[in-house]
């Protein structure tokens, strides 16, 4: 792995408000891009929004707007959160740009021999802004079940892209892990569905049809397909073409996508890149979807999770523990609010902070703060570490969790009071109860070194309080106990 790298995020059209999977998104980008930085590595993380389409043609419309006002006011919602969610991006883009648009037509000239006009007919899902086969449609009754509205038939004049030439270039790549799809399962899932070959796509709509979008090169009467423009921002964002030092970060070391998007990533990119003559992304990280309580997350029911409120009520650390450990990295996961917050305050407030502001009151009390040589935390990172790199985030954090465990069972058998209590009569008790100590704060500080990826605050916390040598008295309780979902099962029950 070279010094420089890059990882993505795949940017969400601004119509509608930020939601669970673009949190899920960023902090999975976030949790790899420290944990490289962590490792001495110069990151850079991409985010954005995509912001053409009749999707934001007709919200703007409805809003009583032009696009470009709309877009303006909406990508904000967006911006908050990936900062809410303390995501350390380092570059942001908005399709809207100046330096995009002119990128964008760029890469459509050097894919001109790859293009050629056609006349098609097929099913369109406006809410998808992309066309879907017969099978499709067939297999869902005519109905997107995305979007529980009716495929539409269209028959346009448009601008093809030949991705069918690229098949056998972009199987291989897939097969051989050049361009490693990661689970396995999805890049099986894929591969079956190209073992006829890609199809062709349509990159381009008549102006009559979409409005709001980048011009195609040399023709006035049609506008770029969304997909075309909107897959493109990976490379025009670190620069391309015209500022050389997008070549130190191209190809991207990890591209997190969403299960629902994949066929575009691992298809219609590729063959993108290939035309254009540059390197396949190393790696496509596909997450699930989030469940809530088994059922899919929708406004109808009224069951979808806004992922600001979560962070508001509980703290930004809490949000990211949540969504790194009990949501699998590489499947679909479930939230419901009991769970959340019997993990919060069982896992975070008892296990974790429970842990730490005892070992900090016990050297206070029992050494006026001082702690003994702290001897390196004697874990095994190995299987840490294995599970960073293959992507499984929530196994890494299993490990750490199975360290703090660890720490607690280590403090219930030697009974640290005991020892301190033993002080008159037993010579050793001092230096007993001291190694004791300095051995709960070793392996707190390890523990706080792992965290630093998935709960910065929290590590930096815990290093706070403890890297001096003399304990820091902690500013607040690290995860104060909480019950807005739950009852407290140490509240006294009230007999009526």
């Amino acid at each position: 792995m070279g010094k420089n790298l890059y990882i993505t995020t795949a940017i969400p059209y601004v119509n509608g408000t930020p939601h669970i999977g673009n949190a899920l998104d960023y902090l999975l980008a976030d949790i790899w891009t420290r944990y490289q930085k962590q490792n001495g590595r110069d990151v850079r993380f991409q985010v954005g929004t995509d912001e053409h389409g009749n999707k934001i043609a007709a919200k703007a419309a409805e809003a009583g707007v032009d696009p470009q006002t709309y877009t303006d006011q909406q990508y904000v919602s967006f911006e908050n959160l990936m900062k809410k969610v303390g995501a350390s991006y380092t570059d942001f883009i908005r399709t809207t740009e100046g330096h995009h648009k002119g990128a964008v037509q760029y890469i459509w000239q050097q894919l001109q021999p790859h293009i050629y006009k056609h006349t098609y007919q097929g099913w369109y899902c406006v809410g998808h802004e992309a066309f879907f086969t017969d099978k499709e449609v067939e297999e869902s009754g005519g109905i997107c079940p995305d979007h529980q509205t009716q495929y539409e038939q269209v028959a346009e004049e448009n601008y093809f892209l030949k991705t069918s030439e690229f098949t056998e270039k972009i199987r291989d790549a897939i097969e051989s892990n050049k361009m490693r799809i990661v689970p396995e399962y999805r890049k099986k899932e894929f591969l079956e569905l190209i073992k006829d070959g890609l199809k062709d796509v349509s990159i381009s709509r008549p102006k009559k049809s979409l409005s709001w979008g980048v011009g195609v090169p040399g023709d006035d009467s049609q506008v770029m397909y969304v997909w075309l423009d909107a897959l493109s921002n990976y490379i025009t964002v670190l620069g391309y073409p015209d500022k050389p030092e997008w070549q130190d970060y191209w190809p991207a070391d990890v591209q997190v996508v969403g299960k629902d998007i994949l066929r575009f990533h691992a298809g219609i990119w590729p063959a993108m890149l290939l035309g254009i003559g540059l390197s396949l992304p190393k790696t496509l990280l596909v997450h699930g979807h989030i469940s809530s309580g088994g059922s899919k997350m929708s406004k109808t029911v009224g069951n979808v999770v806004d992922p600001n409120e979560i962070i508001d009520n509980y703290g930004v650390d809490a949000f990211r523990y949540y969504f790194a450990r009990h949501i699998p990295t590489q499947d679909d996961g479930d939230f419901t609010w009991e769970k959340f917050e019997t993990a919060y305050n069982t896992e975070l407030a008892n296990d974790l902070g429970n842990l730490v502001s005892r070992v900090a009151n016990m050297l206070s009390r029992y050494q006026a703060g001082v702690i003994g040589d702290a001897p390196q935390g004697e874990h095994d990172m190995q299987n840490y570490r294995q599970a960073m790199d293959n992507l499984k985030f929530n196994e890494a954090l299993d490990e750490v969790w199975s360290m703090v465990r660890a720490v607690n069972q280590y403090i219930e058998q030697v009974k640290p009071w005991e020892i301190a209590k033993a002080k008159d009569k037993d010579p050793d008790a001092d230096g007993h109860l001291s190694e004791v100590l300095a051995h709960c704060v070793g392996n707190l500080l390890q523990i706080a070194d792992l965290l630093v990826p998935f709960l910065p605050t929290t590590a930096q916390y815990i290093h706070k309080t403890f890297e001096t040598g003399v304990v820091v008295p902690p500013q607040g309780v690290m995860f104060p106990k909480k019950y807005l979902h739950s009852t407290d099962p140490h509240a006294k029950k009230h007999e009526g």
